[in-house]
């Protein structure tokens, strides 16, 4: 490493380390004018005693099978859904699926073998299913994205997603095709179990929870339907066991 790169590194960490202490104290100035300024271990612990002791509001019946009704609403909210017995089988899944994608001339640029994965995924046999997939975060000129998922909403057929140093959600952001992987067991009923799932194993929370309801859309200009305005163009599901 040359030292002009030694520096700007050491000078980019500082400035990180500044900007989290000035964070800190802003923070600490806000608890202190609230009356607050005690263990925030002790806040935590209180607010989530106050959740806790609190009834639920009317939900509607969930009844029957979740990982179909999962499949159900995530079709619904047109993602693409396919179910595997193993993540051995996910490689080739994959392949049969971008080669099966029907993309009109406009979009040719977006057909592609190429991708990012999370780590987790880094020792599956890509190359045997004829990809070539790099176990690193995207670097914004990647076509395909390949995530797991912390869990799933039945009801809504909704990814849940955090971040974190192994599971960069600019992944399933950037990339036009987004690829998850949904493990049977981790799909929730609803909301309140997702959240519930996150609270209780992340206990410091992670920076962003990401709440995938199919393609990306919008509606701003004229009312008129946008797909990958803000995120991918399709959104590829696999529910593996």
């Amino acid at each position: 490493m040359r030292g002009d790169e030694s520096e700007e590194g050491c000078r980019v960490t500082s400035a990180i380390d500044g900007n989290a202490a000035s964070r800190e104290a802003i923070l600490a100035r806000v608890r202190a004018a609230l009356g607050k300024d005690g263990d925030r271990r002790d806040a935590a612990a209180a607010a989530r005693a106050y959740v806790a002791a609190r009834a639920q509001g009317p939900r509607p019946a969930m009844a029957g099978d979740l990982v179909a009704r999962f499949v159900q609403r995530a079709t619904d909210m047109e993602s693409t859904v396919e179910r595997l017995s193993s993540i051995a089988q996910f490689p080739g899944a994959i392949a049969r699926y971008l080669d099966a994608l029907d993309l009109p001339p406009a979009l040719a640029s977006q057909r592609t073998r190429q991708g990012v994965c999370w780590p987790e995924f880094a020792d599956l046999d890509w190359e045997g299913a004829g990809l070539a997939i790099e176990a690193r975060p995207t670097n914004g000129d990647d076509r395909l994205g390949i995530t797991g998922s912390f869990c799933a909403i039945a009801e809504t057929g909704t990814l849940v997603i955090t971040s974190g140093a192994a599971t960069p959600t600019a992944s399933m952001l950037l990339p036009d095709t987004h690829v998850a992987v949904v493990r049977a067991g981790r799909i929730v009923a609803g909301m309140e179990e997702a959240l519930a799932l996150v609270r209780a194993e992340h206990p410091g929370l992670p920076r962003a929870v990401s709440l995938v309801s199919g393609p990306s859309r919008t509606g701003d200009i004229e009312q008129t339907i946008v797909v990958g305005a803000h995120g991918p163009f399709r959104v590829h599901i696999v529910v593996v066991g």
